[in-house]
């Protein structure tokens, strides 16, 4: 059942030149800067940053048109840089509602789907869940599968701006290998030092090298080159490693387009719209552009300099003509501010296919066609999630069962397992509920378990079920047992 490779035969291969592509420390440098510099790569830090609130509108200056008719900074207005983080919001919806609540594993084999409770536990969930945020915030998220230091099987995840994935094929199901680029600090006596470490994942191992400016040299002579495991076989050590690259893609969609490409300008507009309303609404003394006739005084920097000192400014006559001030009034309309934020906010919501919390459709009594028609969009994008989930968790399973397999915890290579997302719904129970007890009859026990709201491990509480119905067979038949007994007891009394 083992299924590695041997070290020492794929370093047969290296000398040979079959994979000399990978060694070549000039191909990995200009693969990482291609990345660094590519706008997917900006995208994906983009799509972090907006949802940590670090957006463009933070960068705003105040500008005006000069005595040179050319745009200059402006120090001396209302700069609000007001953020409203609808896209945080947006991924933090789509998140829940595909991996919110825990995946259900179901399989014939009941002991198998007891084996793999020990790997998808409340740790597992917590990562894949993180894992759905970087698909969401990046377009595709990593997981990396390695034995720690106690030869405990492991799985970490990895920033996906760190990866740059070689794909065997255009449809981007199969590495051909992965290069990982991230930073460490590193201490020189009292000096902190940034280093760039840079791994290459390859069927012989892992590669490692530190990036020096451009330039890749060896990050340990004795350790440069790595094997995924080794086991220990008596006094003898074996390196081995897998067959396929440990390094699992999940993908928001097929494209890998990140959820920031849809709503990264609606998102500015929205932000820009609020803060150039609280602009408007500090400049209260320049919402009414005042009209000077005969102004005693110098400059307008005077003038605005006495009328916010003194409440006052002094008028002159002039050839006959009298000072004046008048005043020519420009009107804030809040509604419409109001009016352009409901687009905005409505824009985000479609384009990024959530649903809207405060849907009219939820007033009174909402049923249940109601609730599925407001989650129609987020319903069909998480459709396209789940497929390409689907297929990372088929990767991921093969590695758990290879793992099971040559450590004796029982071969489930054949086995089929039905991974299952339960989505977090806002459902009405009592429309879900009557229609299983209208299908008690057509469908299955178990499976009419499985469908109802208040039931989160359909397994478990099938199992309870049967549990409960020997122990009521069980006093059923102990009452029939003593009831039997008693009549018994009786018909002997009467023979007497």
């Amino acid at each position: 059942m083992i299924k590695f490779n041997f070290v020492d035969e794929l370093n047969e291969l290296v000398r040979q030149g079959a994979l000399s592509r990978l060694s070549d420390e000039q191909f990995i440098e200009n693969e990482i800067n291609r990345f660094l510099a590519s706008q997917r790569r900006r995208d994906m830090i983009n799509g972090i940053q907006y949802y940590k609130g670090q957006h463009d509108i933070l960068f705003r200056k105040r500008t005006m048109i000069g005595a040179k008719g050319e745009l200059e900074t402006v120090q001396n207005l209302p700069n609000n840089r007001i953020i409203d983080n609808q896209y945080k919001k947006m991924v933090n919806q789509k998140t829940n509602y595909l991996l919110g609540q825990p995946i259900t594993f179901q399989s014939n084999n009941k002991e198998y789907v007891k084996v793999l409770k020990e790997f998808f536990d409340k740790r597992f969930f917590r990562l894949i869940k993180n894992v759905g945020q970087d698909s969401l915030n990046c377009g595709i998220g990593w997981l990396f599968l390695y034995y720690d230091d106690f030869g405990e099987f492991t799985l970490k995840r990895f920033r996906p701006y760190e990866i740059i994935p070689g794909w065997k094929n255009e449809e981007h199901t199969t590495l051909d290998y992965a290069i990982r680029i991230y930073e460490i600090v590193d201490y020189e006596g009292q000096n902190e030092k940034i280093v760039q470490k840079v791994e290459v994942y390859h069927e012989t191992g892992i590669s490692r090298f530190i990036l020096d400016g451009s330039r890749l040299k060896p990050d340990d002579i004795n350790k440069s080159h790595e094997p995924y495991f080794t086991i220990t076989n008596g006094n003898k050590i074996e390196s081995f490693n897998w067959l396929k690259i440990p390094l699992i893609p999940f993908k928001y969609n097929s494209e890998e387009i990140p959820l920031i490409k849809n709503v990264k300008s609606i998102q500015d507009g929205l932000n820009l719209i609020i803060s150039n309303f609280q602009n408007n609404m500090e400049e209260d003394s320049r919402n009414t552009i005042l009209i000077l006739i005969n102004y005693d005084g110098e400059n307008l920097g005077e003038f605005r300099k006495n009328l916010s000192t003194y409440g006052a400014v002094k008028m002159k006559t002039v050839d006959g003509a009298a000072g004046d001030l008048k005043t020519l009034q420009v009107q804030v309309n809040a509604q419409n501010y109001k009016a352009i934020i409901e687009i905005f906010k409505k824009a985000i919501i479609e384009n990024a296919m959530g649903y809207d919390a405060k849907d009219d459709r939820l007033g009174g009594n909402a049923n249940q066609l109601n609730i599925m028609s407001m989650y129609s969009d987020i319903d069909l994008d998480a459709n396209e999630m789940e497929t390409e989930y689907q297929a990372s968790f088929d990767e991921l399973i093969y590695f758990i069962n290879l793992h099971l397999a040559n450590t004796g915890m029982g071969n489930f290579e054949n086995e089929n397992l039905e991974v299952i997302f339960n989505r977090d719904m806002l459902i009405s129970e009592t429309d879900i509920i009557s229609n299983i007890q209208k299908s008690t009859g057509l469908l299955s026990q178990e499976t009419l378990v499985a469908q109802h709201p208040w039931v989160d491990d359909a397994q478990l509480e099938f199992e309870r079920l049967k549990a409960e119905k020997l122990e009521v067979d069980e006093q059923y038949k102990n009452a029939f047992r003593s009831n039997n007994d008693a009549i018994v007891a009786n018909d002997m009394k009467d023979v007497e």
